[in-house]
């Protein structure tokens, strides 16, 4: 005679629950299926003849079920009324879904709960001490009354919900009631189910629970507190849930992850998985005997799919979702440098920086007229062109692109006033972001330039306030880049220990101290090209204090001589 009963709640893929139905019954476990009235007639009797050769399975009265409302509890109520009725010889009742598997044989489950004879395996948690809900309706769901339904009419639903908190309306909890809530999966004992049936006050409290949020996950784990002798607050089915509340659905390749979990049942399998059922439905399949439920086991998974799921992959837009500003794993996929002034000031200092990092360096990769990439290629690493037009349509994406099309290398760029200045926002509040810039460096460039007078003064006063905008971003306190700012007067004072303290910080650069500094441009004249433009009336503030005499870079030789640093 059988212990072990299943009460099966059925709505779609019928052919899959029949099939499991008949894998329990053929094992001497008798089956009581509730089908959802809103299931057309021709299907339900399709389904039932699917079953009819099995005598140990019966069909309960039909009930029209929606999510969140009682009607659900009321066809768990009927079938298990009729199990326990009609198998006087089960000890436990299992409640189960259309859409669940077995994942152990079912000796194994009749053993596990012959082991444990008055236990009611059901998760139950109080609304004081846990926060188990998603979604914000915790407590309120005991003290409101929900009338109208969450799916079909929502409007009505949000409306009245908060028509309640205005009034401060309160319902009364019945005597010797504590709201507990849990999944809706369980197994209890036929002297706990059937005190919970048989209850005096069923009325009562079922008139209560009626107005309740989501009864099926309160119902019974509120009841079951007073009347089991002993309670394991756990489920033995699995069953995962995203960030929104929403089953997780297994499918074929999730099978390993099924078996490593030793649970007894898993919800909610996809119809389609051919071999989740082939495997799990087989004769031959067998486990670990006493094997502990270890859902924990497969956690590590779940909690990083949720990661994936909410949070994607660092500088990636999800493709499952439209891009939503804030939601990203942030704004790029790794780490990069941006350099401002310091090929103004110094020859060649890309191929030097190239050969100190080991790495590629970019030239201005937002110059106007042309994207500079390193080896100066008009496509550069999937297929980033260096055209302008197409860089400038989104500058941002471009940069996320870069970073993200060469992934394991740090990309390094020179940057500066004249480029175009959009993404300096972006990059100032990038967390991969290392910026480090020598305002005025640009006069460099303007003293060394072949053009008139009025002309050079105009496009220095037009590079500074560029400059000092960008340098305003730089220096909000909302900025998450690590940036260096120094005047052109102030690096070229100690420009080896100022190239030592960037080279330092980079991640992954060699961790060299520098015994040769790139070579600087030749600066004599410059202090008098400042107080030039001073006098046509461009103050280059940003350069910093230069002095008027006395003027010699320290690592500037005046025979053209290769830069040393003496120690």
């Amino acid at each position: 005679m059988s212990t072990l009963g299943f009460v099966m709640l059925c709505h779609t893929a019928l052919h899959r629950a029949a099939q499991v139905a008949r894998h329990w019954a053929e094992r001497d476990c008798p089956v009581v299926i509730h089908v959802d009235k809103s299931v057309g007639r021709d299907r339900f009797e399709e389904f039932r003849r699917r079953l009819s050769d099995l005598e140990n399975v019966h069909f309960s009265k039909r009930h029209r079920c929606e999510w969140g409302t009682w009607s659900l509890v009321q066809a768990s109520q009927t079938a298990s009324e009729l199990m326990l009725n009609t198998f006087p010889g089960v000890r436990n009742v299992y409640l189960v879904s259309g859409s669940c598997l077995p994942l152990r044989p079912v000796d194994d489950l009749r053993a596990y709960l012959a082991a444990r004879p008055t236990t009611d395996f059901i998760e139950s948690v109080t609304i004081r001490d846990v926060d188990w809900t998603v979604g914000g309706l915790n407590a309120e769901r005991f003290t409101f009354r929900f009338p109208f339904s969450w799916k079909r009419h929502r409007h009505l639903f949000d409306r009245y919900v908060d028509l309640q908190r205005r009034v401060g309306f309160q319902r009364r909890i019945p005597d010797g009631v504590v709201p507990h809530l849990g999944s809706q999966w369980w197994c209890l004992t036929r002297q706990t189910l059937s005190a919970i049936l048989d209850d005096p006050r069923r009325h009562e409290l079922e008139r209560y629970f009626k107005l309740v949020w989501i009864p099926d996950e309160s119902y019974y784990q509120t009841l079951v507190r007073n009347y089991a002798r002993n309670i394991e607050s756990r489920s033995l089915t699995l069953s995962k849930f995203d960030f929104q509340g929403k089953p997780h659905v297994f499918y074929d390749d999730h099978l390993h992850l099924l078996r490593r979990s030793d649970c007894f049942i898993a919800r909610k399998i996809w119809p389609q998985a051919n071999r989740l059922y082939r495997t799990f439905l087989s004769a031959e399949h067998t486990g670990e005997r006493m094997a502990e439920p270890a859902p924990g086991k497969i956690d590590k998974v779940f909690s990083k799919a949720l990661v994936r799921r909410t949070r994607g992959r660092a500088g990636l837009y999800m493709h499952s979702r439209f891009p939503n500003l804030g939601w990203e794993n942030g704004r790029t996929a790794a780490p990069y440098s941006l350099f401002q002034g310091f090929n103004e000031l110094f020859d060649d200092f890309e191929g030097w920086l190239s050969r100190r990092l080991g790495t590629t360096v970019h030239g201005n990769l937002f110059a106007p007229q042309k994207v500079r990439f390193a080896g100066h290629g008009d496509v550069y690493a999937g297929c980033l062109s260096a055209d302008p037009k197409l860089r400038d349509y989104n500058p941002e994406a471009f940069l996320k692109n870069l970073v993200w099309n060469t992934r394991g290398e740090r990309q390094v760029f020179m940057f500066g006033p004249q480029d175009n200045q959009r993404p300096g926002a972006f990059m100032a509040n990038d967390a991969n972001a290392q910026i480090s810039v020598i305002t005025g460096a640009w006069a460099v460039r303007l003293f060394t330039a072949n053009r008139n007078f009025a002309d050079i003064r105009a496009e220095a006063a037009r590079l500074q306030r560029r400059e000092v905008e960008f340098v305003e971003v730089l220096r909000d306190r909302g900025a998450r880049a690590d940036i260096r700012i120094w005047t052109l007067a102030d690096f070229i004072e100690e420009p080896m220990e100022n190239l030592q303290g960037i080279l330092d910080a980079m991640e992954g650069a060699p961790l060299q101290r520098l015994t040769e500094a790139p070579r600087m441009r030749d600066l004599r004249g410059f202090p008098q090209f400042l107080q030039n433009l001073k006098n046509q009336g461009m103050n280059p503030f940003v350069v910093g204090d230069f002095p008027q005499e006395g003027f010699a870079p320290k690592n500037q030789t005046g025979d053209g001589g290769r830069p040393y640093l003496v120690r």
